[in-house]
C-alpha cells in the first residue's frame, strides 16, 4: 500500500507541474499579447483603400490595381504561371530520371514480394 500511495503522490506531483507551467505558459503568452502592437497595414493596401473610397463605392467601378503583399496581381500571375509550368516540366522529367527498373520488369518489387519470392523458391526443410 505503500507503493501505491508514493505513485500516486508521483503522479499528481507530475501532473500538477505539467500543468502548472501550461498554466505560466498561457499567462506569459497573453501578457506577451497585450504589450504587442496592432499589425501595420502595408502601403499598398492603404493606398488602395484610399483609392477605393474615391470611387464612390458604385457598383462595377474601378477600384485600382490589387495587390499581394504589396506586389501587382500581373506579377503574382505570371509568377504562378511559371512556377505551374515548372512543375509541369519538373514532374514529366522526374519519373525515367528516378526510376532505377524499368517498370513491369519485376527486377526489383518491393520487400514483401521478394520475401515471398525467397519462400517459394526454397524447398521446406524439417528442423532438426
Amino acid at each position: 500500500m505503500d507503493n501505491l500511495a508514493w505513485g500516486l503522490q508521483m503522479t499528481v506531483l507530475g501532473m500538477g507541474l505539467v500543468f502548472a507551467l501550461l498554466a505560466l505558459l498561457w499567462g506569459l503568452l497573453t501578457l506577451v499579447l497585450k504589450f504587442d502592437p496592432a499589425p501595420v497595414e502595408p502601403q499598398a493596401a492603404r493606398e488602395a483603400g484610399h483609392i477605393a473610397e474615391a470611387g464612390g463605392g458604385a457598383v462595377g467601378a474601378p477600384v485600382g490595381m490589387p495587390a499581394v503583399d504589396g506586389m501587382d496581381a500581373e506579377l503574382v500571375a505570371a509568377i504562378t504561371v511559371a512556377v505551374l509550368a515548372h512543375k509541369a516540366v519538373r514532374r514529366g522529367q522526374a519519373a525515367p530520371v528516378m526510376r532505377s527498373y524499368w517498370p513491369g520488369s519485376l527486377l526489383y518489387a518491393s520487400r514483401w514480394v521478394a520475401s515471398g519470392r525467397v519462400r517459394q523458391n526454397r524447398t521446406w526443410h524439417r528442423g532438426r
